[in-house]
C-alpha cells in the first residue's frame, strides 16, 4: 500500500479560542499526527495563547471579538489544501477529523459536518438543542439541505472556502458557510460525532440569552439573498 492510501490527508486545524486554558492540553493532544493546529486567540485572559504555543500550536491573535472573526482569522492563516474547524473546549475530539478529511479528499463531499450526538448529561443543554433544531429546519426551507445539526466540526478545501467570501464575524459564520456552500452547488453532508460535556462555560449557548443572540445572527444570514457562485474545484482525487 502507498503512504497516501494508509495515512489520512494532512490538514490545518482551526481552533477558535477564548479562555480555554483548561481544555487546551486535552484538545491539542488529540490533533492528528502531521496536522498543524492553529489556535486563534480571541482575547483570552487566562494564558491560553501561551499554553497553546508551549504545546506546539501555531497561535494567531484576533482582536475583534466574535466566533466568526476567530474562525476566519484561522482560515486566512491556513496553508494546507484541507482546512478543518473544531471547538477548543474539549466537547469534540479533533482526532475524529482525520476520517472526515479523508472523505473530503476522496471527493465524497465538498463540505462535511460533524453531527453532534450528546454523550452524558449536560453535554447539550435543552435550549441550545432546541435552537439548533429550529435553525436546521429554517436551513432546509432556505436551501433544501436535510441537515440535522449546524455544529462547529467541519472540513472543506481552503481555496473553495475562501471563494465563498464569508462576511459574518459573529455566531452566524458557521451557518453562512453552509448556506453559501449550498447556493454554490456544493455537496454538503454530515456524519455522527460524539459530543461531550464541554470544559468551562459556553460563550454562545451556555445561556438562553446567548442562544437567542446566536439564533438572531443566524436568522440574518438566512435572510441574505442567494449569491451566484461556481461549484468548488475538486482538486486532485485519489
Amino acid at each position: 500500500m502507498t503512504e497516501s492510501a494508509c495515512a489520512p490527508p494532512r490538514a490545518d486545524l482551526v481552533l477558535p479560542c477564548l479562555d480555554e486554558a483548561e481544555a487546551l492540553p486535552w484538545v491539542l493532544a488529540r490533533v492528528p499526527a502531521g496536522w498543524r493546529a492553529i489556535v486563534v486567540d480571541n482575547g483570552s485572559t487566562d494564558g491560553s495563547a501561551d499554553i497553546a504555543r508551549g504545546l506546539g500550536a501555531t497561535v494567531v491573535h484576533e482582536s475583534r471579538r466574535g466566533f466568526g472573526a476567530a474562525c476566519h482569522a484561522g482560515l486566512l492563516a491556513a496553508r494546507a489544501d484541507l482546512v478543518c474547524f473544531c471547538d477548543c473546549d474539549a466537547s469534540l475530539d479533533p482526532g475524529l477529523l482525520a476520517p472526515m478529511a479523508a472523505r473530503v479528499a476522496a471527493g465524497e463531499a465538498d463540505l462535511l459536518l460533524g453531527r453532534r450526538r450528546p454523550q452524558g448529561r449536560g453535554a447539550w443543554p435543552a435550549h441550545a438543542r432546541a435552537g439548533n433544531l429550529a435553525l436546521a429546519r429554517m436551513l432546509r426551507r432556505r436551501t433544501g439541505l436535510r441537515l440535522h445539526d449546524l455544529g462547529p466540526m467541519r472540513v472543506a478545501r481552503r481555496e473553495a472556502l475562501l471563494g465563498l467570501e464569508l462576511t459574518d464575524r459573529r455566531s452566524g459564520y458557521p451557518l453562512q458557510m453552509v448556506v453559501r456552500a449550498a447556493d454554490a452547488g456544493w455537496r454538503v453532508a454530515e456524519t455522527d460525532v460524539p459530543y461531550l460535556p464541554r470544559s468551562g462555560k459556553s460563550k454562545v449557548t451556555g445561556t438562553w440569552r446567548g442562544t437567542w443572540h446566536a439564533v438572531r445572527d443566524m436568522r440574518r444570514v438566512l435572510a441574505e439573498p442567494p449569491l451566484a457562485r461556481s461549484a468548488p474545484s475538486a482538486g486532485v482525487r485519489t
